[in-house]
C-alpha cells in the first residue's frame, strides 16, 4: 500500500512540475533554426524570435537545424535527443518539408506520401508517448513570384501530407503555408524582399558578395512569421496559448 501511495505521489509531483514548467521544443529546418551571430547575421529563423514573443513561464528549446529533413533529423540522432528529454506537459512543434524535397540528396529526400508521412507520424506518436503535445505545421513558402507577379508554389504535396497526418491522428495543425502566402502577397513582389535576404555587394558587412535568398528570413520576416504562428495557435485556443504575451496577440499583420 505504501509503495502504491509513494508511486502515486511521485507521479502527481511529476505532473504538477510539468504543468508549471513546460518546455516548448522546436524540430525542423533552417527556416525555424537559431542562427549564429544574431547581432551581425541578417538571417534569422522564425523559431529564434519566439522568446521575445512568449512569456518567461515556458522554456523554449530550438532544435531545428539548417539543411535537415524529417529523415535526416532522425538518422542523425537529433530526434532521440529531444525524445529523451520530453516530459508530460511539454510541447513539440514539428515543421519539415523544405529539405525533404531534395531528390539529389538521398540522406534527406523523402517521398511525401510514404517516408515523409511515416516520419511525421513517428514524431507525433512518440511525442504523445511521453505525455507531451505535438503541433504540426506546414512549411513556410518561398518568395517565388513568377513573371506575371503570381506567388507560385514550390512545396508540391508536402503541405497536403502534413494536413492529412494532422487530421488522421487528430493533431493540432497550423497552416504556415497559407499564413505566409498571405504575408508575401500582402507585401507584394518588391516589398516582400525585405522579409528575406536581399543585399547588394557591401550593403551589409556579413555578406561579402551580393545576396539574393528567397527561402530564408530576415529578422523582420522571422518576427512576422513567428507572430503569425503564435496568433494562429491562440486562434485555435491550443493549450500553448497561455504562454503567449498579450502584446504579441494584439499585433495586426494580415
Amino acid at each position: 500500500m505504501r509503495v502504491l501511495l509513494a508511486s502515486f505521489l511521485m507521479l502527481l509531483s511529476v505532473q504538477l512540475f510539468a504543468q508549471k514548467s513546460p518546455t516548448l521544443y522546436l524540430i525542423g529546418d533552417s527556416t525555424m533554426a537559431d542562427k549564429r551571430d544574431p547581432e551581425e547575421n541578417p538571417e534569422h529563423g522564425w523559431g529564434q524570435m519566439l522568446p521575445e514573443l512568449m512569456t518567461d513561464n515556458i522554456t523554449i528549446e530550438n532544435h531545428a537545424v539548417n539543411g535537415r529533413s524529417s529523415k535526416s533529423f532522425i538518422s542523425e540522432g537529433r530526434w532521440k535527443t529531444v525524445y529523451d528529454k520530453l516530459k508530460p506537459g511539454d510541447f513539440v512543434i514539428i515543421q519539415f518539408g523544405h529539405n525533404d524535397q531534395k531528390v539529389n540528396s538521398p540522406d534527406r529526400y523523402t517521398n511525401p506520401f510514404t517516408g515523409y508521412r511515416y516520419n511525421l507520424e513517428k514524431y507525433v506518436k512518440e511525442t504523445r508517448e511521453k505525455g507531451a503535445t505535438p503541433i504540426l505545421m506546414s512549411s513556410i513558402v518561398r518568395r517565388n513570384f513568377n513573371e506575371f507577379g503570381t506567388l507560385a508554389d514550390t512545396h508540391g504535396s508536402y503541405p497536403l501530407v502534413v494536413r492529412m497526418v494532422a487530421k488522421d491522428l487528430d493533431v493540432p495543425f497550423i497552416d504556415m503555408q497559407w499564413l505566409t502566402e498571405q504575408l508575401e502577397e500582402k507585401y507584394g513582389e518588391e516589398e516582400s524582399r525585405s522579409l528575406h535576404l536581399h543585399f547588394a555587394p557591401g550593403e551589409v558587412a556579413y555578406y561579402k558578395k551580393r545576396k539574393d535568398d528567397d527561402t530564408h528570413l530576415s529578422e523582420k520576416g522571422a518576427t512576422l512569421v513567428a507572430t503569425l504562428a503564435l496568433k494562429e495557435i491562440a486562434k485555435k485556443d491550443l493549450p500553448l496559448k497561455k504562454y503567449i504575451k498579450p502584446t504579441t496577440l494584439k499585433k495586426e499583420i494580415l
